[in-house]
């Protein structure tokens, strides 16, 4: 499938599912590997990720594009888009899109945890992937100070 295909299929999601035009552009971006799609409030463009197509099929893929032009058809109007905008959960449910995208196979893991931020008023602690600056922070229990310490390596 490529771009020109793209931009149809959205389009007649936009009409199916919204009763409003998709007016602006939609795109492939194989850079996107941790999410589906984006949505672009300057432009108002879409790109969404062939690897989703690629792993899941097309009605993963449409799932991820309602989202988007949830997000899209929202900001136009002005309304809720954003993912915490009860408008935005609604209209989500409203026409079947997908919260959340599925995770690629194969995608990276997560790095392991470094660095311990550790109370030093009822010991709770925050692992860390990057050294982080204590004093910037304070516990989140008791607000307590922090002191980092390096993690121990995990065998293995």
């Amino acid at each position: 499938m490529d771009d020109r295909e793209l931009q149809n299929w959205v389009e007649r999601v936009s009409l199916d599912r919204f009763g409003i035009p998709f007016r602006h552009r939609a795109i492939f971006n194989a850079r996107l590997r941790s999410t589906g799609g984006r949505y672009f409030t300057k432009t108002h463009h879409i790109e969404i990720s062939p690897h989703q197509l690629a792993a899941y099929g097309p009605e993963e893929t449409e799932k991820i594009i309602k989202h988007e032009l949830c997000h899209y058809h929202l900001h136009l109007q002005g309304r809720g888009y954003k993912h915490r905008d009860p408008e935005f959960k609604a209209l989500l449910k409203q026409v079947g899109a997908a919260r959340y995208c599925k995770a690629l196979p194969g995608a990276r893991r997560t790095l392991p945890v470094k660095y311990l931020l550790i109370c030093r008023s009822c010991g709770q602690t925050y692992p860390r992937k990057r050294k982080t600056d204590p004093r910037k922070y304070a516990c989140g229990r008791c607000r307590g100070k922090l002191r980092l310490v390096e993690a121990e390596p995990r065998p293995g």
